[in-house]
């Protein structure tokens, strides 16, 4: 590890460090001298930009482990006014840091935005994280201006994917990709394809922008069209010349993302012959995409109408995939991935499904290359990894255990400035900034991140402090070891298997869903008002109480540790009688209300595998295949036997008519 000889605090700055270091560990009492309330009254302040307040308080923090947190606030929040000296002697006084690496960030986002070249491009080179898409963008600019405006094909690909990756408007990327194009190191046609994709998105400031970029005399036309898709179709007559068909498609895929059915009969009925093949396809694939989503069956149909596979997206493809996947079109699933670019085909999802594509169509040489996809991902690593180790003929094991680490290595960790101010931070209340530093420590204060060895060190430090999600979060990020008790750790064991084992529930079911929802953090609120270890909603929480005779249930009592655990393990076991003991329906529901997977279930019954890649949500889909990976992972720890992830997902279909729901009212 490179850090001690980075940062440069000073000789104050450091002690504090190290008696931060020895405290951590000791009850909060004996952590009074730290003067906590004055950083969570800055933090409140800078949330609501009170400059005055941050000002004022700034020189009670001082000596404070999080000082350099309170100093980045207070700048931060004058930036704009702020003197270059100013912010060099912040860089200088917290170097190395977090926050001074994130300072320099907001630095260089003014700079570019003020056209200040000379003084962004000699901050650039300090900047260590490279981790803001709008100040990759600047940095190409500056190198286009410094080489006289002939940027690379490199830069320009750069600029390219990062525009098109961006959801909102910025000036950084919109500024680059404009002089890319007057350049001719853009096409026109990349601009009107970020109109599209920000259209899709519902970001029409985004799509504007690209517009302005594209064709400035069509802005009009645009924002026409945005104020109605629908009237701007149907006032429009014949289309000529590129820029009116590229606002017809436009129009068509925001009537698309609402309805589906009816951009295709607007496509059909009349706009279909106007439009270049190029266009015609992307519009139907983004009628597919948007069908696929509402599991609709007419969504392959769709899709068949494109005539090129290479005029669609990465998602547009993955969607195309996942609808022929229901409907057991083995070949189209082939097709589908094999247009996806080089970077999609080596996402272990698009690995799995176009190796299962080619075994299922058969031949020896197609075969022996889908042998050679599952064994180029097959691990215990996640959900794909996982089913291809079960292709290949082998099951979930724990892998040995690394060497144990050693007492230097062990220091190493407790001695980083940031991994201790992380864990300080995350142990007072601010946990954002904590998991920020953190983060920042294993990932992106050198170049790669940690290594192997250092990442494990970093893990025990926080599994030791029962910092779980740091934990977990940090030992999944090796590469060439796994440590599966610092990756599947089982806090509060004698309570999960205890509660489990009363209700007839899985404990590894009970952990893999606990890892996802909480990382176990007890104290973890989500943004719909989910609480605890188990996440349970209020309204949950007080129907499970009434179903399984907890008398006397308060809501307050949700925080506490054992009833949650109470609550939560019976909500899931309801769930799962619910939905016919299947894992993967059970944990839809636990994420997305039971209501959604009955209707998802709905239609041919299929391998659960499949269904599971078919969710609707991002959410719920990553989530039930994390959470079915967990358990197989636990299960191997708690029974120390291979595992399969195959026998827990099954197949899914519609309920049997004639069983009666055993919980008509699950909520």
């Amino acid at each position: 590890m490179q850090f001690r000889s980075i940062l440069a605090p000073t000789s104050t700055f450091l002690s504090i460090l190290v008696l931060a270091a020895t405290t951590l560990s000791q009850p909060a009492s004996a952590q009074s001298n730290q003067n906590d309330d004055v950083l969570l009254q800055m933090k409140q302040a800078s949330q609501r930009g009170d400059k005055a307040r941050l000002s004022a308080l700034l020189p009670q923090a001082r000596g404070h482990i999080l000082e350099p947190w309170a100093a980045y606030w207070e700048l931060k929040a004058r930036l704009q006014e702020a003197s270059p000296q100013e912010v060099q002697d912040f860089l200088t006084r917290y170097a190395g840091t977090y926050q001074e690496d994130r300072l320099r960030n907001d630095w260089l986002l003014l700079l570019g935005q003020r056209r200040d070249w000379d003084a962004f491009a000699s901050m650039h080179d300090g900047y260590r994280m490279r981790d803001d898409g709008q100040v990759r963008c600047y940095a190409v600019l500056v190198d286009m201006l410094r080489a006289g405006g002939l940027p690379t094909a490199a830069q320009a690909d750069e600029v390219r994917r990062t525009w098109f990756a961006q959801r909102e408007s910025d000036d950084g990327c919109a500024t680059a990709a404009d002089r890319l194009v007057s350049a001719r190191m853009m096409s026109p046609n990349d601009a009107w394809k970020k109109a599209r994709l920000a259209v899709e998105a519902n970001r029409p400031g985004a799509a504007r922008g690209a517009v302005l970029i594209a064709s400035p005399d069509a802005v009009p036309q645009f924002d026409e069209m945005n104020a109605g898709a629908a009237k701007y179709l149907i006032k429009s007559g014949p289309v000529a010349g590129k820029a009116r068909r590229e606002i017809v498609v436009l129009a068509l895929i925001r009537i698309a993302v609402a309805d589906p059915d009816q951009a295709a009969s607007l496509l059909q009925d009349r706009w279909s012959a106007m439009l270049s093949p190029e266009e015609r396809n992307w519009v139907w694939g983004v009628i597919g995409k948007q069908a696929a989503g509402k599991l609709s069956p007419q969504a392959m149909g769709y899709f068949d109408n494109v005539t090129k596979n290479g005029d669609l997206s990465d998602d547009m493809l993955g969607w195309k995939t996942r609808a022929a996947l229901r409907m057991g079109n083995w070949k189209e699933v082939q097709a589908a991935t094999a247009a996806m670019s080089p970077e999609a085909q080596q996402d272990p999802t698009w690995a799995y499904w176009r190796a299962r594509s080619l075994q299922a169509i058969g031949g020896d040489d197609r075969r022996a290359e889908a042998r050679r996809l599952y064994e180029s991902i097959a691990g215990t690593r996640g959900f794909y990894e996982m089913l291809a180790l079960e292709e290949i003929g082998q099951r979930t094991i724990m892998p040995t255990r690394p060497a144990p680490l050693t007492a230097e290595e062990k220091r190493s960790a407790a001695g980083n400035p940031s991994l201790v101010r992380g864990l300080y931070a995350i142990s007072m209340g601010l946990r954002a900034e904590g998991t920020r530093e953190w983060n920042y420590a294993t990932n992106l204060h050198d170049k790669g991140g940690m290594d192997d060895r250092a990442l494990l060190a970093a893990a025990d430090y926080a599994c030791q402090r029962e910092v779980w999600d740091r934990c977990i979060n940090t030992s999944e990020r090796t590469k060439g070891v796994i440590d599966a008790e610092q990756r599947f750790p089982m806090p509060f064991h004698d309570t999960v298997l205890r509660k489990s084992a009363d209700i007839g529930l899985d404990p590894a079911y009970v952990y893999g869903l606990i890892r996802q929802e909480s990382r176990f953090i007890m104290d973890a609120r989500s943004g719909v008002g989910a609480s605890g270890l188990m996440q349970v909603m209020p309204a949950t929480a007080k129907w499970t109480a009434n179903k399984i005779g907890l008398a006397g249930f308060t809501p307050s009592q949700i925080n506490d540790r054992e009833t949650n655990i109470v609550i939560g393990t019976s909500y899931l076991k309801l769930a799962l009688d619910d939905f016919d003991g299947s894992m993967p329906l059970a944990a839809a529901a636990y994420n997305a209300g039971p209501g959604r997977p009955r209707s998802w279930r709905n239609g041919p019954v299929m391998e659960a595998a499949i269904w599971a890649e078919n969710v609707p949500f991002t959410e719920t889909r990553d989530y039930v295949k994390k959470v079915l990976a967990n358990t197989t992972n636990y299960a191997a720890i708690i029974t120390g036997k291979p595992q399969s992830l195959k026998a827990r997902l099954g197949s899914v279909g519609p309920r049997d008519a004639a069983i009666p729901e055993p919980n008509k009212d699950l909520p």
